[in-house]
């Protein structure tokens, strides 16, 4: 009984090809958006997600001065810069720290032959390509001499080697920065954009020292960068790194702490949870479609019934039962309903694969997702076909007949 009502009901969708396509466009609409929408939004989240592993994994990292209030703010205050006697003492002091290592960044033109660029210039050490992990495509990292005298040498982000050298070879070769010759001893490899935009690889690399004496002028240190052991909790870590800084710097029971320790996991939440959000909005307006898509369906089949009264008729009076005729027209609600969902699944895929290489992001689609929204087309065909089926069903045959 069930295949000849599919079969009734493909029937009577074929007869009417093009009022059947309207009929479904909203459910078409509906299914496809959310879809699509989703499939970006979570390709987003797992490209903030590989964004913010590439600066480090259980990273912290220690600034002076108290967060300023408001969007787009940085630290603010006055407070005293940190020294790397305080990255020896968070490394030797903090059991949970693999790896604790100094920063200190300024803008500056690099200079080789006739080209020059804007970069950014770090000075920091060996520890560094551990907590960022960031290993070196060639050459070495800085020997434990020229961290301690303070020796011009190098390490080129993938992009200043770009600019500079193209594709030729840069180690030995000797850059200038400002009024300093700095020897290339490696190149690191290349990470890409960040999350925030900013471009990674526009980096040079000195050893702290260096920065300081010949660049900075002063023996202060920006930030400190905190690799946490793997499976040590950074909550956990970072309130023991808040207890030692609070104690170095002398900071009393009821005053506030003059440093911040932020969590590079946080970031991560923060950024991904604002595309939950997003995505979640897109998709509840992109909704609205499937509930306008069932309202056509059910006047579609309203219509249908008031066009077969005289075909209900007959049914009804050589012997089909009112649930026979209810399930042909439910049947065909369903029907229209699922062959909707289906197109808009396909589609929905398509736009989420498009979106993703436009945007450069993941295509993550949602196997779930899918199948949800198959059977929300089902339920869709189900509950909107229900009254005009019912109507179809409870027909009085004489009436039926009688009707021209």
């Amino acid at each position: 009984m069930l295949y000849e009502a599919v079969r009734l009901a493909l029937q009577a969708i074929l007869r009417n090809m093009f009022r059947s396509f309207l009929t479904v466009l909203g459910i078409v609409i509906g299914v496809a958006a959310v879809i699509a929408m989703v499939t970006v939004g979570q390709g987003s989240t797992d490209q903030v997600e590989a964004d913010v592993s590439t600066l480090g994994t259980n990273l912290l990292m220690i600034r002076p001065g108290q967060p300023s209030q408001g969007p787009g703010s940085g630290v603010g205050g006055t407070a005293a810069s940190l020294t790397l006697k305080d990255v020896e003492a968070i490394e030797e002091q903090i059991g949970s720290v693999m790896v604790a290592t100094p920063s200190n960044s300024r803008a500056m033109t690099v200079i080789f032959g006739n080209v020059n660029s804007s970069t950014t210039v770090t000075g920091t050490d060996t520890r560094f390509l551990t907590a960022r992990d960031w290993p070196l495509s060639i050459g070495r990292a800085f020997y434990e001499s020229e961290q301690r005298t303070g020796s011009a040498a190098c390490i080129l982000g993938s992009t200043v080697r770009q600019k500079l050298f193209g594709n030729s070879d840069p180690l030995g070769a000797s850059i200038r920065l400002k009024q300093i010759s700095c020897r290339v001893i490696g190149v690191l490899e290349a990470k890409g954009a960040s999350s925030f935009g900013t471009d990674q690889d526009d980096i040079v690399l000195m050893p702290i020292r260096a920065f300081q004496r010949r660049i900075a002028g002063n023996q202060d240190v920006s930030m400190i960068y905190a690799s946490i052991r793997t499976g040590v909790s950074t909550d956990k870590a970072k309130a023991d790194i808040e207890r030692l800084m609070r104690e170095r710097r002398r900071i009393g029971a009821f005053e506030e702490d003059d440093f911040n320790v932020f969590d590079m996991k946080q970031i991560s939440s923060m950024l991904t949870g604002i595309t939950s959000v997003l995505t979640g909005l897109l998709s509840a307006v992109a909704a609205v479609s499937l509930l306008v898509g069932g309202i056509g369906i059910m006047n579609i089949m309203l219509v249908s019934v008031t066009e077969r009264t005289r075909e209900i008729g007959i049914r009804l009076a050589v012997g089909a039962t009112e649930g026979q005729v209810l399930l042909q027209f439910l049947v065909e609600s369903i029907v229209l309903s699922l062959i909707g969902g289906l197109i808009g699944i396909v589609l929905g895929l398509g736009l989420g694969l498009l979106g993703s290489r436009l945007l450069s992001i993941p295509f993550s689609p949602n196997p779930s997702l899918v199948l949800a929204a198959f059977v929300f087309s089902a339920l869709v065909g189900i509950v909107f076909g229900f009254f005009p089926a019912r109507r179809a069903a409870r027909m009085d045959p004489i009436e039926a007949l009688r009707h021209q």
